[in-house]
């Protein structure tokens, strides 16, 4: 394995040790989805903790940030590491031994499953800031001030459990599917039913040289410099570009570079650094062409606002603005406008073997997003806007009024059924936007930066990653 191993190292993989439920735990209490969903709805979270009881789970290892603001954070904190250190000594999570684990997510909502495949990253690969050109990049607005209740969890903790996913760049299927048309011969790490009709979980240990060698032998093609100069016209190799969980990796690169900062003037440092558990991250790795990846828009709900009033400076800034019977009809108009690539293109967008291309000077450009309130309903379009990305529009006349409004609050929501509930709760407006084009994702990231915070989702709410896998990030 040592061959392989190198060669993953050169493009910033490591081969994780996995930790897994014992036996005797249920996998379908275990897992629960990612801490950042369902934000503003306690009942979801309040409805798992029923449905979990007493039993072994991840809910007991994660801090949902709908409790963010409760003021009993640091007493939740210090539980989540107990739990972690009591099931581990409980044998209610062992180690399966260094493995990537592949892994397939079907969902109600996608004809396809979802495939991915759970490795370590190195932390020294990634920078979170605006500017990066590192090997492994975010692709949204890393939020500092929302790091410090992250770090006050992976800080002392044992463990770290994953929902980050990280994206690459593989049109042609080079890394993931070939270990998934060979599934057959790897041992099954586990195979279960999410809860809340959230899908089905099945996943298979990759161990041998002969495979690792292939995932490194693909990644390297895809981080090939010169290849990666023809397609995009740059030099600074973005193999790696960070889908869900931008803040929980930047979390732990804030934490690694304390670790690092622990070892200052010691002179085992180096040695002792090179391999320690926190230099990694475990992350899924996921193709950014894969048939059941959907990429959907986060929409926004914002709170105690006049919502007349926000519409009034809407047209204010040129926006032009219809009424229509009821939501479900002005979200199908957004959608259908985004799915006819016409008026609603993104400026520039183009297929990732085109980077420098823009949309024609002839075609009208509009940027339509739809909105819901307690009494009515909506589109409004704004006509050949300044921004390139639709999300930039609404997100920057958000942020404007808001400032000149600071009672005004604002969340961000995975999926059409909660933005239309929460916007017509009295003194709310839902904001429903159009989805990015996932073809120009990466073009996008690597010639403009990071997106406007918030920008895109990986499918709703219930198809986003639960937490199963975990692997030690202090020393034994």
């Amino acid at each position: 394995m040592a061959a392989a191993r190198e060669r993953l190292e050169r493009v910033g993989v490591s081969v994780p040790e996995i930790y897994l439920p014992g036996n005797g735990v249920e996998y379908r209490k275990w897992a629960v989805v990612a801490c950042d969903q369902y934000s503003s709805e306690r009942e979801y979270w309040e409805d798992v903790d029923r449905e979990v009881g007493a039993a072994p789970s991840t809910l007991r290892l994660i801090f949902p940030e709908c409790y963010l603001e409760d003021s009993d954070k640091e007493a939740r904190v210090a539980k989540i590491q107990e739990r972690m250190r009591e099931y581990l000594a409980r044998g209610l999570l062992v180690s399966r031994g260094p493995a990537f684990v592949l892994v397939e997510r079907s969902t109600p909502f996608e004809e396809h499953p979802r495939l991915g495949l759970m490795v370590a990253v190195d932390l020294e690969r990634y920078q979170y800031g605006s500017d990066s050109k590192s090997l492994i990049r975010p692709t949204e607005g890393t939020i500092v001030e929302r790091l410090p209740p992250r770090m006050a969890i992976r800080r002392g903790a044992p463990l770290e459990l994953p929902h980050i996913m990280i994206l690459i760049d593989d049109p042609h299927a080079t890394v993931i599917e070939p270990l998934y048309r060979r599934r057959r011969y790897f041992e099954r790490a586990y195979d279960f039913d999410l809860m809340k009709n959230s899908g089905h979980m099945r996943g298979w240990f990759v161990r041998e040289e002969s495979d690792l060698e292939v995932v490194a032998v693909a990644l390297e093609a895809l981080a090939d410099p010169k290849v990666f100069r023809r397609k995009y016209g740059v030099d600074d190799v973005l193999l790696f570009a960070v889908g869900d969980g931008n803040h929980s990796l930047a979390t732990a690169k804030a934490i690694w570079e304390e670790t690092k900062a622990s070892y200052a003037g010691r002179a085992d440092a180096e040695t002792a650094l090179a391999f320690h558990p926190a230099r990694y991250a475990l992350v899924e790795l996921v193709n950014l062409y894969d048939e059941g990846l959907p990429f959907h828009p986060i929409h926004r709900v914002l709170f105690n606002i006049d919502s007349q009033d926000f519409l009034r400076e809407l047209e204010g800034a040129g926006a032009e603005i219809r009424y229509m019977p009821d939501a479900a009809q002005a979200f199908a108009e957004v959608d259908a406008a985004s799915r006819g690539g016409g008026p609603e293109k993104e400026r520039g967008a183009s297929n990732s073997s085109d980077a420098t291309n823009s949309a024609p000077s002839h075609l009208e450009l509009a940027h339509r997003f739809a909105f819901v309130t307690e009494h009515r309903a909506g589109v409004v379009s704004f006509r050949n806007p300044a921004a390139r990305l639709a999300v930039a529009t609404i997100q920057g006349q958000i942020d404007a009024y808001r400032t000149a409004h600071p009672e005004v609050g604002i969340d961000y929501i995975h999926g059409t059924a909660s933005t239309e509930a929460l916007g017509k709760k009295r003194g709310n407006i839902g904001l429903y936007l159009p989805p990015v084009d996932k073809s120009s994702f990466f073009s996008v990231v690597i010639r403009d930066g990071v997106m406007p915070r918030k920008t895109f989702s990986m499918g709703e709410a219930p198809e986003k990653r639960f937490y199963i896998e975990a692997r030690r990030i202090v020393r034994e």
